[in-house]
């Protein structure tokens, strides 16, 4: 018998872990369907479905009362009062007119007088109503004599009362509106009160439907009872409920049921031989060949990656190639790269592109409290794989059950090292003609078991980085298909603007713009809604409506023009493309540098002037101001992590020479501080304290001297920004080089 795979991959089965399609059972779907009647049954009542009588408070039923839409004249339909058994609660049973019967409508006039110099809060809502006009006189002038505006029959109001009537509706302007004069030193606003009359109660009340609705009031007969008397009066007859042994089992009924259909599901389900309660299925997720859409054609910005794996491709397309010459395909591929770079997508393509069977599981799927469970779906999974080869299974985030053995509690008898172990034997149980390959992502392979990496299981590691400018381009372009872009959008401006941006944030970059767009009211996305999505993806959105008062407005100008400042002499550092003062996310506001290029080196004389641009904030607060605030906090902290990674891993110290000063043995288990193991003394940690505090204070008095050389022009971008928040590369260059200008 021949040990090779057939040309082309068999039809997967139309459920996954069988051979055949299934046929429904029949059974669990009767049982399905009599719990849902019972649920609906016991746990569900004809008020639920609106049949039954409606549910109100009693403050909204009290209203309605006095409103005159309760139904007292009713004999068919009389108010009660039932209290429950033990007579601590009561419900209140009317009937009550329907809202969408129009009362009688009358108008009464008011006048209002209030001070002008009342509080605005005081005053009336008039900015709530809208009709009302200005006079100049609460006189008119009539056949020559000056006759009041104001009805002899009109009300006066006091400010609260007209507050309140107009907070419930019932200010009216009249014929000619609400009328606002001036008479003096106070204001006179004259209108009508709306007074609305229902009807009295005519016909059968208890089966007019169109015209009465039935409300059940729940009350406390402790707290709200007397409140009920007064309302109803002090003849209200109170019934009491009786309890009966009918109504107990009645209500017992439902969840007798729900238990005994459960008992026989479970009873069903164990009886077979894959029981309690299928714990140890694969929660792997299945996408069939002819459901997965996604090529190679979908994935950008990492070219080397898919050259890496299109021999994958190629084995699962045309085993037989390989084997003639005597090779044999990685049983298992680790990629490793920063979230969102494309490691699940460039997975998918693979079995897109060969006509694979795509099984995806997250790492953390398969462990669970009851131990075995997660042994136990790793052994599904891949019988299920293979049932289906060519078969592809992609583990994310593999390093939540790959972690190196020995390092967590309980040695090698946890749950998680048990699915590993069985991880390791099913990759090494991987015959020629299984037709299953393993692809694990990770952004942690460092901490992986040196098991799970060596050759015959992990054989291949690929490395998804971040995509570098011509990457950044392809992606754009992948996801601005279906998008309308206007015809000043620059996809090549826009990658070179997005340095360290991943393939998700791209994405969400675009997205982001076309929300935008939509705001706006705009047909297509134009340049500036994408540059404004680049700062809302790197800062979070802006903050405009938080207030800010002037003396915070003057330290923020000044720390973002110190940064500005530092950056325009530091030669190595990129251009200010924007400066602002108006919060962003976290910050207070911004001084943003766009790289015109990807780096992937940085020299010792750049990370010195990266560390003089970071303190130029702080070195201007103490020129100006003569204090520093809690804004610079963040720039000490990032000038720290630079000073220290020159002089612990770069080896940029002069006192201490080109040696690194490492913890990479720490244990993976206790996190990546927990467990960090120094290898150096306490005398060479004082000096590397010493010499990372030297580098910080050195540049930090170097950002000062650049402050007090261009003193003149700190103020000038610090009064720009005060006066118009923002400010573009040509305003700043406007300044610091108004002869080039």
């Amino acid at each position: 018998m021949s040990d090779r795979m057939p040309p082309s991959p068999p039809r997967p089965p139309k459920f996954p872990g069988s051979g055949k399609p299934e046929s429904p059972n029949w059974g669990v779907w009767v049982m399905v369907l009599l719990i849902a009647g019972v649920l609906a049954f016991g746990f569900f009542t004809p008020e639920s479905f609106g049949l039954g009588p409606r549910k109100e408070n009693l403050e909204s039923f009290e209203a309605q009362y006095k409103a005159g839409r309760v139904v007292l004249n009713d004999p068919k339909a009389p108010v009660e009062v039932v209290l429950s058994e033990n007579g601590s609660e009561g419900v209140i049973h009317a009937l009550v007119y329907k809202k969408d019967i129009q009362p009688k409508v009358e108008m009464k006039p008011f006048v209002l007088s209030y001070s002008m110099s009342l509080p605005d809060r005081d005053k009336p809502l008039l900015n709530e109503l809208s009709g009302y006009r200005m006079v100049e006189s609460p006189y008119r002038t009539e056949a020559g004599k000056n006759v009041s505006i104001i009805p002899e029959e009109a009300q006066k109001l006091s400010v609260p009362e007209f507050n309140r009537l107009a907070l419930e509706g019932r200010i009216a302007g009249g014929n000619e509106g609400l009328l606002l004069a001036e008479d003096g030193n106070q204001n006179v606003l004259v209108g009508q009160i709306v007074t609305r009359i229902w009807p009295a109660a005519t016909g059968d009340a208890s089966v007019d439907k169109q015209r009465f609705e039935r409300v059940e009031v729940p009350f406390t007969l402790e707290f709200q009872g007397d409140r009920v008397k007064q309302l109803l009066g002090p003849d209200t007859k109170f019934k009491r409920e009786s309890g009966s042994w009918g109504g107990i089992l009645l209500n017992l009924l439902p969840i007798v049921l729900i238990l005994v259909i459960l008992f026989f599901m479970f009873r069903a389900q164990s009886g077979g031989a894959r029981g309690a309660m299928s714990f140890g299925k694969s929660r792997a997720r299945l996408i069939a060949p002819d459901k997965n859409k996604v090529t190679f054609k979908d994935v950008a910005g990492i070219s080397e990656a898919k050259e890496e794996v299109w021999e994958l491709v190629e084995f699962l397309r045309n085993p037989e190639k390989f084997r003639d010459l005597g090779a044999t395909i990685p049983r298992g591929v680790l990629m490793v790269g920063s979230p969102g770079t494309g490691k699940t997508l460039l997975a998918r393509a693979i079995a897109g592109e060969s006509n694979a069977s795509f099984y995806s599981i997250s790492g953390s799927d398969f462990v669970e409290m009851f131990v075995g469970v997660g042994a136990s779906r790793v052994r599904d999974m891949f019988e299920q794989a293979k049932r289906t080869a060519p078969s592809l299974i992609f583990i994310d985030e593999i390093d939540a059950v790959g972690r190196r053995r020995g390092s967590g509690l309980g040695g090698g008898h946890d749950e998680r090292e048990q699915t590993l172990n069985q991880l390791l034997v099913e990759m090494d149980g991987f015959g020629d003609n299984e037709g299953v390959i393993v692809i694990a992502a990770t952004n942690r392979s460092d901490i992986l078991d040196p098991a799970l990496t060596r050759p015959g299981r992990f054989d291949r590691e690929i490395y998804v980085g971040c995509p570098d400018i011509k990457g950044r381009e392809e992606i754009l372009k992948v996801h601005s298909k279906g998008k309308t872009l206007a015809p000043d959008v620059d996809l090549k401006v826009i990658a070179k603007r997005t340095v360290g941006f991943t393939g998700a944030d791209l994405e969400n970059l675009l997205n982001e713009a076309a929300i935008l767009s939509v705001k706006r009211g705009l047909e297509m996305i134009s340049m500036a809604e994408i540059e404004e999505s680049v700062m809302k993806v790197s800062m979070g959105p802006e903050k405009k409506s938080r207030v800010i008062t002037e003396e915070e407005k003057r330290q923020t100008a000044y720390h973002e023009a110190g940064h500005a400042i530092a950056t325009y002499f530091c030669k190595t550092q990129e251009k200010v493309h924007e400066i602002s003062i108006i919060p962003r996310g976290p910050a207070g506001g911004y001084t943003l540098s766009l790289p015109e290029k990807d780096e992937h080196y940085r020299f010792k004389k750049k990370l010195f002037e990266s560390i003089i641009v970071l303190l130029g904030g702080m070195a201007a607060e103490k020129i100006i101001l003569d204090d520093t605030s809690t804004g610079v906090s963040s720039d000490i902290k990032r000038a720290t992590q630079t000073a220290r990674a020159m002089v612990m891993e770069y080896g940029m110290s002069d006192e201490l020479g080109p040696v690194v000063f490492d913890s990479s043995n720490a244990e993976p288990f206790f996190g990546r501080e927990g467990g960090q193991v120094k290898n150096y003394s306490e005398s060479t940690a004082s000096v590397i304290d010493s010499e990372v505090k030297k580098i910080v204070n050195g540049c930090y008095e170097k950002s000062k001297n650049i402050i007090k050389e261009n003193i003149n022009k700190l103020h000038d971008v610090a009064n720009f920004l005060i006066s118009n928040e923002k400010m573009t590369e040509t305003q700043f260059e406007s300044i610091m080089n108004p002869a080039e200008i």
